[in-house]
């Protein structure tokens, strides 16, 4: 229930004008960049707990690798001339390949995996538009709060203690809380609108201890860089 307060705080905002007040239907597509390396997760006995920081000590790969596309919508509710409330869901999977960095099987073969990391943010925001919406040109700030539901694995062969190779399917999911920032600007045409958007995104959650992953966090946070298209209904 916790989790839903934020939404229905924005909900009660807008409710009582939603009759009168403009509503829009956005749609976005984009891309989304994780976190960089130094940035993720605390650093516990001079190593950083985020599971993928963990995992380039031996695996190679780049958390670049893990920019991927996103899209998503939202319902968006004039309040007045120069505020909006919007709810919102979108998702972003992305699936990296990657290999053991000092490690081969016996016939000298790759020891293979796939680390894959999906999200699913639901958002409440609200943006500020300082110059109105009755103009060419309607730039906006905002902020707000996301429920971000998550799911990582690690899938394919993996190295023992005692040196032997097997296959494993490791699975950590979830949901987290964390803020949102955004920017952007639209450009009315008629009765829609185009823009872009630059949207950031701040969570973190706990993996499962049973899976035994290298490490204990996975920060969900980054970039998201939006193209939208908003309807007038």
């Amino acid at each position: 229930m916790r989790r839903l307060l934020p939404f229905l705080v924005v909900a009660g905002i807008a409710v009582p004008s939603v009759a009168s007040a403009q509503q829009w239907v956005s749609i976005y597509v984009g891309g989304f960049t994780p976190r960089s390396a130094d940035a993720r997760g605390d650093t516990v006995n001079g190593q950083s707990n985020d599971v993928l920081v963990s995992n380039l000590d031996f695996l190679a790969f780049n958390l670049k690798d893990f920019n991927g596309p996103t899209v998503g919508g939202e319902y968006l509710v004039g309040l007045g001339d120069r505020f909006e409330g919007g709810l919102g869901i979108g998702i972003y999977s992305r699936t990296v390949p990657t290999v053991y960095t000092n490690f081969v099987n016996k016939n000298g073969s790759e020891i293979t995996q796939d680390l894959k990391l999906r999200i699913v943010p639901f958002t409440a925001t609200v943006r500020f538009l300082p110059i109105g919406r009755r103009n060419g040109i309607v730039p906006y700030i905002g902020g707000g709060v996301g429920v971000f539901n998550w799911r990582y694995t690690e899938t394919g062969q993996f190295l023992a203690n005692d040196n032997s190779i097997f296959s494993g399917n490791f699975v950590g999911s979830g949901s987290a809380r964390g803020p949102v920032v955004l920017g952007g600007v639209k450009v009315p045409i008629g009765s829609w609108s185009a823009g872009g958007e630059i949207r950031y995104q701040s969570a973190a959650a706990t993996l499962p201890a049973d899976q035994g992953f290298a490490g204990t966090k996975i920060d969900l946070g980054g970039f998201n860089y939006l193209l939208t298209i908003n309807f007038r209904f």
